[in-house]
């Protein structure tokens, strides 16, 4: 029989909440993280908002003095599987070297060090170089991320990081699903955490013509998934982390399951660097292959966390590849986009839809889609658009799509 995955432990350092039930309460309640962009001067840019974590400390997990030889991604990143460990009862202070080694990391992240390798290249493009750290080549190598993480816990089993893109921490969650089915190990700290809010990064999405511009003086509304006026995505930064476990060595210690990761489905178009293949066909075969995994219908399926980008290409075609995942069922089905409250955390875009999918099956609410106002004739589904809703259910699907064809979904079981 396969080995059971559950989810025994999570953390969240998001744009609108930091700690889980900060995060869920402002979820739920459809509340924004986004506001005008803080962490450098966006004032001669067309695009000035974002999701930015805010009233962060970064001195409560990094000290200063090492400050200057990471990225933003690692304070974020640590927090998050710190409150992921204890909220799962582990503390890794009081075990044994032997018991270090049977837990490992998987990081999903798209970019890991943006800000950090950007100021680096400034300080030495202006004649600053003797100012660059000593650290630039492994802080900007993203595997390092992993390490930042395995190094503060003391976890001594792998530490990887997975960059597939927006799929990043889909795919570093199914990862670590794998390990522990396969019996390689029985517990891992796995999720995702990107920071790209940097100047070439901004630049570099709006030569693509896929960001929101027009909302600058109204933030909370410049993320419209499936609304027929969007015009594209608000970049955001965040950590989401879990604790994955073998669901009979779960049980035997009494920790408190949040739930199950039932399957895992990936998929590659093939077709292009950016742009989505029209006829959805691949992101729905990876949503099929996840439920078969699961061994569960589509049928079963009560709620769907979109991928919802707010970008004119994926509202449509991710519509359009549900519908053909779920056939008519897609009509009945509920899902929203976590991107109309947060902005879009890039790689970490999978995991933080985990964690409100999560939350809304224990509290049996669906959190919202915010600023579908108009929607979009093409995007014709139940987006739970504006207010949460009252629903219960047992299977829900998260699903992602990424930058080269690259598609990821998760089935989610609440634990009986």
């Amino acid at each position: 029989m396969k080995r059971r995955v559950v989810i025994t432990g999570m953390g969240v350092v998001s744009p609108n909440g930091i700690g889980t039930e900060a995060f869920w309460k402002a979820t739920r309640d459809g509340v924004s993280g986004i506001g005008p962009i803080t962490r450098f001067d966006a004032s001669e840019f067309a695009v000035r908002v974002a999701g930015e974590v805010k009233d962060f400390c970064e001195a409560d997990y990094v000290a200063p003095k090492d400050r200057p030889h990471v990225s933003r991604v690692a304070p974020l990143a640590i927090a998050a599987a710190g409150e992921a460990l204890g909220g799962a009862g582990i503390d890794p202070a009081k075990m044994t070297r032997d018991q270090l080694r049977q837990i490992g990391v998987i990081v999903g992240s798209g970019g890991g060090s943006h800000e950090f390798t950007e100021e680096q290249y400034r300080l030495y493009h202006t004649g600053h170089w003797r100012q660059c750290s000593v650290y630039v080549v492994p802080t900007s190598t993203i595997g390092t991320l992993a390490s930042e993480i395995s190094m503060r816990f003391g976890l001594r089993g792998l530490s990887h990081v997975i960059s597939t893109g927006c799929t990043s921490s889909t795919d570093a969650l199914g990862y670590a699903c794998r390990h522990i089915q396969s019996g390689a190990l029985d517990v891992l700290v796995a999720g995702g955490v990107d920071a790209p809010i940097a100047p070439l990064i901004l630049r570099g999405f709006m030569a693509m013509r896929i960001m929101a511009s027009n909302w600058n003086d109204q933030p909370h509304r410049a993320s419209r998934p499936f609304s027929k006026d969007r015009e594209g995505f608000v970049i955001a930064e965040g950590a989401w982390f879990f604790v994955l476990e073998e669901r009979e060595r779960a049980k035997a210690r009494g920790a408190k399951i949040l739930g199950e990761i039932a399957g895992y489905g990936s998929t590659c178009e093939a077709y292009h660097r950016v742009r989505l293949e029209e006829c959805g066909e691949e992101p729905a075969r990876a949503i099929g292959l996840a439920l078969a995994e699961a061994g569960i219908a589509p049928e079963a399926v009560g709620y769907l966390n979109y991928h919802g980008t707010s970008t004119e290409l994926n509202d449509r075609i991710e519509t359009r590849a549900v519908k053909l995942a779920f056939g008519k069922h897609a009509y009945k089905l509920p899902g929203s986009s976590l991107k109309s409250l947060i902005g879009h955390p890039q790689g970490a875009c999978g995991a933080a839809g985990v964690a409100a999918t999560l939350l809304a099956m224990r509290d049996g609410l669906l959190p919202p889609t915010a600023n579908v106002e108009v929607p979009d004739p093409e995007c014709d589904l139940d987006y739970v658009p504006e207010c949460g809703r009252s629903v219960g259910f047992e299977y829900a699907v998260a699903n992602c799509i990424a930058f080269g064809s690259k598609n990821s979904a998760l089935v989610l079981k609440k634990d009986a």
